[in-house]
């Protein structure tokens, strides 16, 4: 993608003083904000640069416009949107990268009127105070209805999942799995690792040596758990989902697969579920879309579909507190519109008042570094063809967003739980194995 590169101060305006070289006036800038040593190297677009030239990697503001959108933006957004458009790259180890920044700072918890003025001033010697770059389209902005209303979450969820099957294909591998795998061994692959999540889903769920057992499967993606669960063990499986391609892909694979007659792939939200019964329910890589104000209301639902004994294998992302995805951060603008991050321990309390005994919470944080680094390296070695699917500019996004995401995990800023719940027998019976050896 062709760069857009900026003029120089000097050439720009003859009248201002002359500069001897960015670094002289950006390092000062950037150290205000980092400390000193500074984390990583930052490379300007004359040639100029600061920071350590052993260190993980470097980021390169390529032009002026990089720190227009930096300066007049607020959070990760600037810095996303300059990367996104290829006026900030980063060269070198880009996991390195972003790990060493968020080790390293930033210096002040928050800048300070100094920074504010030095920035001021850099803006104004470089002649960027004409006001923030345009949104590139990539990024949704419009939401109409109230949030996770039907009509929203249909909206923000085709926003994310419908960037094209083929785009997922690269990045996801043969597996098709947009969830955290599991990975049994340190060498195992993404796709042995995906056949292994799902196999342990199913013997939490109590499927296996189980033949005609109804599942549900709460935002089934191109349809791989329901593949799993009725060519291994038999399930008789419903799949729900908002995307439309995934659904037509599903129904092609579950075809091909000689499947047609043991799973139905509808588009449908949870929400929509009336007078059905089923003995499991499978919710994997779906809840962020849920959102805290609608949690109760979700396990509700979802409890009152299950038979007595049934089961509920909810596997989410989590954060300490709770995380709502900020409207104007990058992850609210380019890849998931109104998410939310929400404690394990508030899920585990709202499925207990929704009537679910719980059985067992497993952890998966490692696991996800581990796959979204496999996701990124299928990404990085198919880039032409990416590229070519779906622009520079989304390939872009995409780049950022797991690799970042792979970091949080790394660092415990995120986790992924796996929460099991029963409901109980009249008798307060539970149906489920006294240990965990049972399920295998």
């Amino acid at each position: 993608m062709a760069l857009v590169r900026s003029r120089s101060p000097e050439s720009r305006s003859p009248g201002t003083a002359k500069v001897s070289g960015l670094r002289a006036l950006l390092a000062p800038l950037l150290h205000s904000v980092w400390g000193d040593p500074l984390p990583v190297r930052f490379e300007f677009w004359d040639g100029t640069g600061a920071g350590p030239l052993d260190g993980p990697g470097t980021i390169r503001l390529r032009s002026a416009e990089a720190l227009r959108s930096i300066l007049w933006t607020r959070g990760d957004l600037g810095p996303g949107r300059a990367f996104v458009t290829g006026h900030l790259d980063v060269e070198g180890d880009l996991f390195g990268v972003l790990r060493a920044l968020e080790v390293g700072g930033p210096h002040e918890k928050a800048p300070g009127w100094g920074t504010a003025l030095r920035a001021l001033g850099v803006a104004r010697r470089l002649h960027v105070l004409r006001g923030p770059l345009p949104a590139p389209e990539e990024e949704l902005r419009t939401r109409r209805g109230r949030r996770h209303s039907l009509r929203r979450d249909s909206t923000v969820v085709t926003h994310h999942y419908d960037v094209g099957n083929d785009f997922y294909r690269l990045v996801l591998g043969p597996s098709l799995t947009y969830s955290c795998a599991r990975f049994t061994t340190p060498g195992t692959s993404l796709e042995a690792a995906q056949e292994a999540k799902h196999e342990m889903i199913c013997r939490k769920l109590g499927l296996a040596g189980r033949p005609g057992t109804r599942l549900l499967d709460v935002g089934c993606g191109w349809g791989s758990m329901a593949l799993h669960a009725a060519g291994v063990h038999g399930a008789r499986v419903v799949g729900i989902t908002l995307s439309r391609p995934q659904a037509e892909l599903a129904r092609r694979r579950i075809e091909r697969a000689g499947l047609g007659d043991s799973i139905e792939i509808r588009v449908q939200d949870y929400r929509e579920l009336r007078g059905e019964t089923f003995d499991a329910i499978s919710s994997i890589g779906m809840f962020e879309h849920v959102g805290a104000g609608r949690l109760g209301e979700y396990l509700r639902i979802l409890r009152g579909l299950l038979s007595e004994h049934g089961r509920l294998l909810n596997h989410g992302i989590s954060a300490v507190g709770g995380s709502p995805v900020q409207r104007n951060s990058f992850m609210g603008r380019y890849v998931f519109p109104d998410g939310e991050l929400i404690d394990v321990g508030e899920v585990v309390l709202a499925m207990e008042r929704a009537g679910f005994e719980i059985r067992d919470v497993e952890s998966l944080r490692e696991h996800y570094a581990t796959t979204l680094r496999a996701w990124v390296a299928g990404l990085e070695s198919h880039w032409s063809e990416a590229v070519e699917l779906v622009g520079e500019r989304r390939a872009r996004v995409w780049r950022m967003y797991m690799a970042g995401s792979a970091v949080a995990f790394e660092s415990g800023m995120l986790a992924l739980h796996q929460v099991l719940g029963v409901v109980p027998g009249a008798d307060g019976g539970s149906g489920m194995p006294p240990c965990r050896a049972g399920w295998s």
